[in-house]
Formats: C-alpha cells, structure tokens, sequence
C-alpha cells in the first residue's frame, strides 16, 4: 500500500498512479479511496464549479476485481446515466478513456452519503461522531417521508424507462441536511429488463436489502425485486435493528422486517410496508408504481 497526495489531499492505493489531468478541472479538495468496486474518486473545483470525478483502472486499496473490468462495468454504466436523467440523479457531464483508464466527471451534489463505510471506524473511536444515516434517523418523520417520496419516484421513472435498480442501498444515497434534498450518487449497475440473477448469492446488493430472488441462480430480477429493495429500505429508515438482528441478516442470508414495536410510523404504514417484502414475490406489489399508490392511500389517510 502506497500514499500518495496531490494538491494536499492525501489517497491510497496499491501501486502509484499519475492523477496530474484532472488538474484541468482544478484542484482536488477530498478523496474516496476506500471503493470495493475498483474505482477511486475525487472532489476537484476550479474555484467557481465543482465536480465528482470517478477514475476506474488504477490499482486501489480495497477493489475487489480486475482493473480491466473495474473499467469495462464503469464504461458501461455511462449510458445508464444518460438514459435516466432525472433531477434527483447525479448529473453526469462527460466521459472518456484516459490511457488505460476510464473516467466519469459528475456535477458535484452536496450532501452525505447514508452509508459511509469508510468512516466506520472513526464512529467507533469517538461515540461523540454521528453518522449521516443516523442523523438522517434523527430527523422528523415528515422530512424521511420527504426523502422516501423523492426515492418512490425516482424508481418510477427507472421501471418507466425499461430499467430496474441493482445494488440499490443507502450508500447509493446523498442527503443534503442542509436543505433537504436526495441525490442518488450511483446506478452503475442498473440494468435493462428482461434480466436475470446471473451471480446466484453473490450478486450485487447489501444482504440489509436483498430480496430472495437476489440469492438465486437464474432468477427473475425486475420491479418486484425493486419493490422489495424499497420496501426493506423503508423499514430501516423508520424502523430499528439491534447488532444482533442485522448480524442475523448477514449470516442467514435473508432480510426481515423490525418488530412492529419498533415501528415509527402507524400500524396501516407497517402493513402496506409488509406487503413490499413478502418472501414470495408474487405477494408483493408488482412494481413500484402500485407500491406507491398503496403507501399514498395510506398516508393521506
């Protein structure tokens, strides 16, 4: 592992790398390095606009895979973007191939991220720090229902333009405590429908959301499995986990709703949210649109 910096931000990876082109668009202010996923990124401002620039093919500290693919899934994941656009997604502002990397340059969104792994170990040094989801669980339910709203809308316009959401979670998420706003942050591997579960248990997602089909070799993945990623969102957002519920999660393979004690919204809420994350997909909603009508009828009521 090597360290290196560049206009005083400092970064790991495994092998140096030159990052001096992104100077052109001015100078780094931050750094994410930490990415399972093969990609390194970085906050970089020219004084009057600021972008997100994410680099697949360098040797990272914490990828996982191949610097040829990290580069292949983020070439193709730049269509994705462009197809669909949306006010709540990150702006993508061009791409390209640079020697045998690749990189993505986004409009800057300000906001925190809901699931910072990568600051994990600092909370645990210092109970005084809050995570940004925590804090997000702080907020008032009206301004979660906000959140949740701009979430049920944006996987509309997904299931609208032929697509469905994979490896969808809250590290996916940026919340603007500031002023109250959701920007999705990362759709890299959204897909064009029909598709299918073609990784069998190790397919992309967090076992906090996963749906069953999501563990199954050959199986369908469509807006049911989007209903359900929501549907166990939501019960994290206004809902509560001891450790040893979520390491149950992790260790049998299989998400399940909190105790209805633990349920901050009202008994109808926990219904309509049951009813998103049943085991058999043919129970669920059938898509997001319907679960949204449902959780409407609800509310309002």
């Amino acid at each position: 592992m090597i360290t290196q910096t560049m206009d005083n931000i400092s970064f790991h990876l495994k092998e140096p790398r030159d990052f001096s082109y992104l100077s052109k668009y001015g100078k780094l202010f931050c750094a994410f390095d930490q990415n399972d996923s093969g990609n390194i990124s970085f906050g970089v401002e020219d004084g009057r606009i600021k972008y997100f620039i994410k680099v697949a093919g360098a040797s990272t500290a914490e990828s996982n895979r191949d610097t040829r693919e990290a580069v292949e899934v983020l070439r193709n994941a730049m269509p994705i973007y462009e197809i669909l656009e949306h006010p709540n997604l990150i702006q993508l502002v061009e791409h390209y191939e640079h020697e045998d990397l690749y990189i993505a340059v986004f409009k800057w969104a300000e906001g925190d991220c809901l699931f910072d792994f990568w600051n994990f170990e600092k909370y645990s040094k210092n109970p005084l720090l809050i995570s940004p989801f925590h804090r997000f669980k702080q907020l008032s339910i009206v301004k979660r229902l906000k959140a949740i709203r701009t979430l049920f809308e944006f996987l509309i316009h997904v299931e609208r333009m032929g697509y469905v959401a994979v490896d969808f979670y809250d590290g996916s998420i940026l919340y603007d405590f500031e002023n109250d706003n959701v920007t999705i942050c990362d759709i890299d591997f959204f897909r064009k429908k029909p598709t299918y579960n073609n990784m069998g248990e190790d397919y992309w997602g967090t076992k906090r959301l996963k749906s069953p089909e999501e563990y199954v070799y050959g199986a369908v993945i469509d807006e049911a499995t989007n209903v359900y990623t929501l549907g166990a969102m939501i019960f994290h957002f206004f809902g509560s986990y001891s450790e040893e519920e979520i390491s149950q999660i992790y260790q049998n393979n299989r998400f399940f709703p909190c105790a209805r004690e633990r349920w901050e919204l009202s008994k109808d809420m926990y219904e309509v949210s049951l009813k998103a994350v049943m085991e058999d997909r043919s129970e669920r909603y059938q898509s997001v649109s319907e679960f949204f009508i449902n959780w409407n009828k609800v509310l309002t009521s």
